[in-house]
């Protein structure tokens, strides 16, 4: 069955066949419609239903009508949609950067920025934001049993105090800065102990080794620069192996004990010395107390000397006489009398005993029965009967004055 060009396709002209002169008009229009559809801006919507027809691949008469319904819908709701999600993408972007934290932008896989604390936005897909606290101060410990300078095995404990302060450097200097540090202080420890004997670590060396430790661990990590920045480093223990754990223990124990005493007797010497001080003070103040008193009481005699000179010029003879009896009172005033007959039997008659109780009962009396100044009477001893005499200090100014 042969098709004619008008089944074919029913909008062409036939090119063999006259059409009819009602339809010439008709024929017309369409021109004149063609023309201004020439002229006009191209349709939107009979683009995306074009699209739709091609996509779908009916071209029936009876599904036509529903498709360029549905085709009109989708395209309405189309830019609201669009909109929709630009909203929703660009909400997803926003992100809170804590106050501890810094946050590494990452633009395709590769380092873009770093951001501050606070409220950013990122196009999503496209950045990724990783948070690295670069306040926290972490702690990484390492043991392990190590050879000596002496070639004897120790077992040591340390800690190690770091922080981050550049977080770009932390994750992408080397693969992990962590464990990169825990390597970095296990290789300095072994060094540090490596040049130190056994007795130095167990006693009194435990300070260098955690200095020596330090500076070996900065050393190695500024190669690498890791971002990281160590604070403190802690020397925990050291012991020795079990087989030879006690006899260490003694020798330990052994500087313990003399570390104390020397502390004690730098306490007891500290303790001493202002008391020595004070002592040594006090005798030379009490020389210079004797040796003024001594000048002094030499002045004196000589002024006594120089008064009794016009005497002695006068009469010699009394005024020695007088100064042998005032020299021998000073010096029998102080010595123990004893008093003997010349019989057979001895006798002794304890004279001191018997002048010091009589002192003793006048001061008793002096003090119940109180005189005047003016009028202070004296007793008197003559040296052959030793009876009391009667005489006025006020009147008495010596035998020879």
């Amino acid at each position: 069955m042969s098709l004619n060009s008008s089944d074919q396709d029913p909008w062409a002209k036939p090119s063999g066949s006259k059409q009819p002169e009602s339809n010439k008009g008709d024929q017309r229009n369409w021109e004149n419609d063609g023309k201004r559809k020439e002229q006009s801006p191209p349709d939107i919507e009979e683009i995306f239903n074009s699209l739709l027809k091609k996509l779908s691949g009916n071209n029936s008469s009876g599904n036509k009508g529903s498709k360029n319904s549905h085709s009109y819908n989708l395209i309405k709701f189309l830019p609201i949609a669009t909109i929709a999600a630009l909203i929703i993408w660009g909400v997803s972007g926003l992100y809170t950067i804590k106050e501890a934290e810094r946050g590494v932008v990452l633009r395709f896989g590769e380092l873009h920025s770093i951001v501050q604390p606070g409220l950013n936005w990122k196009p999503t897909f496209v950045d990724r934001v990783v948070p690295v606290n670069v306040e926290q101060v972490k702690e990484l410990r390492t043991q392990g049993a190590m050879l000596t300078q002496d070639e004897n095995m120790v077992r040591v404990e340390m800690t190690v105090q770091y922080k981050i302060h550049d977080p770009a450097k932390y994750l992408f200097s080397v693969t992990n800065a962590d464990d990169s540090l825990n390597q970095a202080t296990d290789s300095a420890l072994r060094y540090v102990i490596g040049h130190m004997t056994m007795d130095d670590i167990l006693t009194t060396g435990r300070s260098v080794v955690r200095e020596n430790t330090w500076k070996a661990l900065n050393d190695i990590i500024q190669a690498y620069d890791m971002g990281l920045e160590v604070l403190d480093v802690n020397f925990q223990s050291a012991r020795p192996p079990e087989e030879v754990k006690a006899a260490f223990d003694d020798a330990i124990k052994a500087q313990e004990d003399e570390q104390r005493y020397i502390r004690e007797a730098e306490a007891y010497a500290r303790e001493q010395e202002p008391i020595a001080r004070g002592n040594a003070q006090r005798i030379v103040e009490q020389a210079t107390a004797y040796k003024d008193q001594v000048v002094l009481n030499a002045q004196g005699e000589v002024e006594r000397f120089k008064r009794l000179l016009p005497e002695f010029k006068v009469a010699p003879q009394l005024l020695k006489e007088r100064l042998y009896i005032q020299t021998m009172e000073k010096i029998m005033s102080s010595t123990p009398k004893v008093m003997l007959d010349n019989s057979n039997s001895l006798t002794v008659l304890p004279l001191e005993q018997l002048l010091s109780a009589k002192k003793a009962i006048e001061v008793k009396q002096e003090k119940a029965l109180p005189t005047p100044k003016s009028a202070v009477n004296t007793r008197v001893f003559s040296d052959s009967d030793r009876e009391p005499v009667e005489q006025n200090t006020e009147s008495r100014q010596g035998r020879f004055n």
